[in-house]
């Protein structure tokens, strides 16, 4: 394996996998004697990155403009009918 030109490496993905390394997972590097080690960063209580990150990349991606009310008319009346079925 070899670090390219731009400073990146492929991590395997078992190792991805094991340690829940998901596309744009924050990680740490830390320095232990002649190697290195990577882990997910570390959070600040209550902080959601994968939240906040699904929120980004929605935002903006609507097709349609509804008001706040048309979009809960639609829900309730789809969530009313659904309950009226049962």
């Amino acid at each position: 394996m070899q670090v390219t030109s731009k400073g990146q490496v492929t991590i395997p993905q078992e190792i991805r996998s094991q340690l829940g390394l998901l596309p744009h997972t924050e990680v740490e590097f830390e320095l232990a004697g002649d190697h290195a080690r990577i882990r997910k960063a570390r959070r600040q209580p209550g902080e959601s990155v994968r939240g906040r990150l699904a929120l980004e990349l929605l935002r903006g991606t609507a097709k349609t403009r509804m008001s706040t009310d048309e979009i809960l008319a639609l829900t309730r009346g789809a969530t009313c009918a659904a309950r009226r079925r049962k």
